[in-house]
């Protein structure tokens, strides 16, 4: 792996983050504020989006353990925009006299997300992982000091490390079966893997085990089961707003690192890796949405809603282990960024009811909310809406592309088996989403079709503009879908270039050590 000035200048906006962190850090030990703070984090994120957009022009060549291909431009614009959007929730929310922590602690989470996106090294991406999972845990224990809380954050510190040490392992026999930290290019894991096969014994063998591992470390990310069962307990004992940011920024850092290491470093286990991924795809958006059906407490129903959606997004990774160039990646891309906006509007909503002497944690506590907060409750709806997937909304066309996704590989795949499998999948998606609909519409119909409940209703102005941002972007994107799709399939074709271009550089080596003359 090396490191050069060219690999440092391309680092700039996750640098601009960090140092502004570090100076909230020990501005906070002077002056203590909520919206000071706040709007310094802002404009840092501003300043990290133009370094980002100035850093599209340069050259898109792998750099050290840095690929600036247009999937990692779209997964750092996306965690800019996330980190804004919750430092506006948490600045609102958080104690006055921890709020530079909590502000500088979550930039540094972000800077995690977006350096998880550039990764090339399995190094770099491991210590970029850690980076998302540290910060993960001050946020939870700075959210709130009482028993469910403290208990929440020692059961997420506890199984976070023992992920991320299955996680190591898997990574660190892929190391010893390729001999290379490098996930693409010329030398990497992916062209030392594409000679070796898996069934002829020695080191191809190990591969499997390798992915199972990665698997199982990225899958607590994710929530996917069975490495769900931290996720309801979790999200309870959180507050509102780091139940939002657990839902969704993990999550991210999760599916992008399955990407970049399952499906474009690994050719070599394809075969496996789609079976692997379809059955917990399967399994996951199954027990998470049957699960949800009987939640009364609003935290534990979005954390199972949480792993449904998991499910739904391995669908498109399966896709695209099963097939390349099929639109898996860009469909799992856009999937993504439609539950992420969901998600938060819906926990940005919940923070904005809030307030210093009780939180909204109870479906009960919304009856009748569209006659005392009619605007909450319809941003509400549209997201509940979205994340069901009734069109014309956003979350539609999410699972719509993911379904059509394993349709296609179904008809267009040249083996029997194949098809029947990803006709399952399709099928199994399509009838878990009528299952999720049920405990979606039913927070619909509590907010609309019962009395109202005295309560005393909070006023979080911040979680209330991003609560609208988040609903008015889902509607924008369900009937304009067609921008955001173009950005996730140029970033889909952008990463699989480097694979193929890896792919033809050692064929092109291969014949011509073939005909030199002995």
């Amino acid at each position: 792996m090396y490191v050069d000035l060219d690999t440092i200048k391309l680092l700039w906006p996750e640098l601009v983050l960090v140092l502004l962190a570090t100076w909230i850090y020990i501005g906070g030990t002077i002056q203590q504020g909520r919206w000071w703070w706040g709007l310094f984090a802002l404009a840092a994120y501003g300043v990290s989006g133009h370094a980002v957009a100035v850093g599209i022009v340069e050259a898109n060549t792998v750099s050290g353990p840095l690929t600036p291909d247009s999937l990692g431009y779209v997964v750092r614009f996306t965690a800019i925009v996330l980190g804004a959007l919750f430092t506006l929730v948490l600045t609102a929310s958080a104690r006055k006299e921890l709020a530079s922590e909590t502000i500088a602690t979550l930039m540094l989470l972000i800077c995690g997300v977006m350096l998880v996106g550039r990764a090339n090294d399995l190094v770099f991406l491991f210590v970029s992982l850690e980076l998302v999972s540290i910060p993960t845990y001050v946020l939870l224990y700075l959210g709130r000091r009482d028993r469910a809380t403290s208990e929440a954050t020692v059961k997420y510190f506890f199984l976070s490390v023992l992920s991320s040490a299955v996680l190591l392992y898997g990574l660190t026999m892929l190391y010893g079966v390729a001999g290379t930290t490098t996930l693409v290019g010329p030398g990497s894991i992916q062209s030392e893997l594409q000679s070796l096969s898996v069934d002829a014994g020695g080191l191809g063998s190990l591969t499997p085990v390798a992915l199972v591992l990665i698997i199982a470390g990225l899958g607590f990310k994710m929530a996917a089961v069975p490495f769900h069962f931290y996720a309801p307990d979790v999200y309870q004992g959180a507050t509102n707003a780091n139940a939002g940011l657990l839902a969704v920024v993990p999550k991210v850092a999760g599916v992008i690192a399955l990407i970049r290491v399952a499906v474009i470093a690994m050719p070599n286990v394809a075969e496996f890796a789609w079976h692997v991924t379809l059955v917990l795809a399967l399994v996951t958006m199954t027990i998470g949405n049957v699960c949800a059906l009987w939640q009364q407490n609003l935290r534990r129903l979005m954390a199972y809603s949480s792993i449904a959606h998991a499910g739904y997004m391995l669908i498109g990774v399966a896709v695209a282990m099963a097939m390349e160039a099929s639109g898996g990646i860009s469909g799992t891309l856009f999937y993504l960024l439609v539950y992420a906006f969901g998600s938060l509007g819906m926990f940005a909503a919940l923070a904005s009811l809030g307030s210093d002497e009780q939180e909204v944690s109870r479906l009960e506590q919304l009856s009748g909310l569209a006659r005392s907060r009619p605007f909450v409750a319809g941003a509400i709806a549209v997201c509940m809406f979205s994340l069901a997937g009734i069109p014309p909304l956003a979350g539609f066309w999410g699972k719509f592309t993911l379904f059509t996704g394993a349709v296609r590989v179904a008809t267009d795949s040249g083996g029997q088996a194949t098809s029947v499998w990803f006709a399952v999948l399709a099928v199994g998606g399509a009838i878990n989403a009528a299952i999720a609909a049920v405990y979606y519409l039913r927070v619909v119909a509590v907010m609309y079709f019962q009395p109202s409940r005295e309560a005393n209703f909070g006023t979080n102005v911040g979680a209330r503009v991003v609560m609208l941002f988040a609903a008015v972007l889902v509607v924008a994107l369900g009937i304009f879908p067609r921008s955001i799709f173009n950005a996730t399939e140029h970033a889909e074709s952008s990463a699989l270039r480097e694979k193929v271009a890896a792919q033809t550089i050692q064929r092109l080596e291969a014949i011509a050590t073939s005909q030199q003359v002995p």
